[in-house]
């Protein structure tokens, strides 16, 4: 799935009220730091992660364990 169609999803999923979330998601596809899934995520799956990800500020160790919902393979 090219990243600006999980983006799309991922934005649906991200209210407007948590927009630096979503900002520092975006930046960090763009760095490298999260990679798209190797398989499709099922929108629960995706929402799940997502969920886990906006109980905590944005920064490197919730980026870090959103990398891993997303790709559990990444080395992050």
């Amino acid at each position: 799935m090219p990243i600006s169609a999980l983006l799309a999803r991922i934005r649906r999923l991200v209210p407007k009220k948590n927009a630096r979330h979503y900002d520092e998601i975006v930046r960090s596809f763009g760095v490298g730091a999260l990679r798209p899934p190797p398989s499709p995520m099922s929108d629960g799956e995706l929402a799940r992660a997502i969920a886990e990800f906006l109980k905590d500020s944005p920064s490197t160790e919730s980026v870090a364990a959103l990398g891993r919902r997303l790709d559990p393979t990444s080395p992050l």
